[in-house]
């Protein structure tokens, strides 16, 4: 039996079909939201999240983003088994119902600093091009208006905003928006990752 039913997952499918992403509320259960949590806390407490760095070669440009981040690794991560299996739940169902070829997977911790952001990109790489849907779930507790480090996504039509509400997810197509995380007010936490249509073979130097 999977995490959600064939309904939920047809209906996720569809809005990011019709508008190249979508926002699910109250994505993890309760069990896996506190499991993340308590890792997210053991990996700050330990100081394991590094600079986040941009590109193939991986150049840290402050300029440009400003999050730190660890990078997951299901074979050494064992506490966060149940999440690997939900996203191997959400390969198969994309794959399915999308006709896409998606075989692996990368993700990370994001942790956002007061007054830090991530200007206007894609999440692709000219000189690696096997990212296909982006993933992010936020962490932030007791986020606020005024908070900031909201995502904008940019749209043919115009512009969306979506709040890092705790527990919020959401997945849209990699090479098609452009998006950016706005200035934060107070720290800003995410598990965010990629979705791929062929092994990543470069390792967590890109984000």
């Amino acid at each position: 039996m999977g995490f959600y039913t064939e309904e939920q997952w047809l209906q996720w499918i569809d809005a990011l079909a019709e508008q190249d992403y979508v926002v699910i509320d109250s994505f993890f259960s309760e069990d896996m939201l506190s499991e993340i949590l308590d890792f997210f806390v053991q990996k700050r407490a330990e100081d394991d999240f590094e600079k986040a760095s941009i590109g193939v070669q991986a150049q840290v440009i402050s300029e440009i983003r400003g999050d730190y981040t660890f990078w997951l690794d299901r074979q050494r991560d064992t506490a966060l088994k149940p999440f690997f299996e939900l996203i191997t739940e959400s390969i198969e169902k994309l794959n399915r119902y999308c006709y896409l070829s998606l075989s692996d997977y990368e993700f990370h911790l994001a942790y956002y600093p007061p007054k830090t952001y991530y200007k206007k990109h894609l999440d692709q790489f000219r000189e690696r091009s096997n990212r296909m849907i982006s993933f992010i779930i936020y962490l932030n507790e007791d986020w606020t208006p005024g908070d900031g480090g909201e995502l904008k996504i940019y749209k043919k039509d115009g512009e969306d905003i979506v709040a890092p509400l705790l527990n919020r997810a959401v997945l849209f197509k990699s090479a098609d928006v452009p998006h950016e995380v706005l200035l934060t007010h107070k720290g800003r936490a995410s598990l965010t990752g990629w979705l791929l249509y062929q092994p990543q073979v470069l390792g967590g130097i890109l984000a």
